[in-house]
């Protein structure tokens, strides 16, 4: 059982809507980075572990988003994605400058979603 289902009908089609959006902009970054799009390469490179790691995270952010719009996978995507954001945020900060917010606001909005999707785990009655 998830929390959402102790949702309002508004905060879930807020949460929906979080998600939708949150697809459409992962499922973007995502297939670009599996394109080649030359902007993503030349990031990737600034990062330095090579283009496979252009590949890993493009198919990561990809899946995320299509786990996102599955009900029972909501919480994994968000999950996910938020990781793949805070390495993303710290990549910025470290690695290659520039400015980490899109980064941060895609953390904290997956991070939402995961939260409001989280387990949770309801007191087993004990029959005697």
């Amino acid at each position: 059982m998830t929390s959402s289902s102790s949702l309002s009908p508004l905060q879930r089609r807020i949460v929906w809507g979080v998600r939708i959006l949150l697809a459409l902009a992962f499922g973007a970054a995502g297939a670009a980075k599996l394109a080649g799009v030359p902007q993503m390469v030349q990031v990737f490179d600034a990062i330095g572990f090579g283009q496979w790691f252009r590949y890993v995270t493009g198919v990561v952010e990809v899946g995320g988003a299509l786990l996102l719009l599955v009900p029972a996978t909501g919480f994994v995507g968000g999950l996910l994605l938020a990781a793949t954001m805070v390495c993303a945020v710290a990549t910025h900060l470290v690695l290659i400058g520039g400015n980490p917010a899109p980064a941060i606001v895609l953390t904290l909005l997956s991070a939402f979603v995961a939260w409001r999707l989280r387990p949770v785990s309801r007191p087993v009655a004990i029959a005697r």
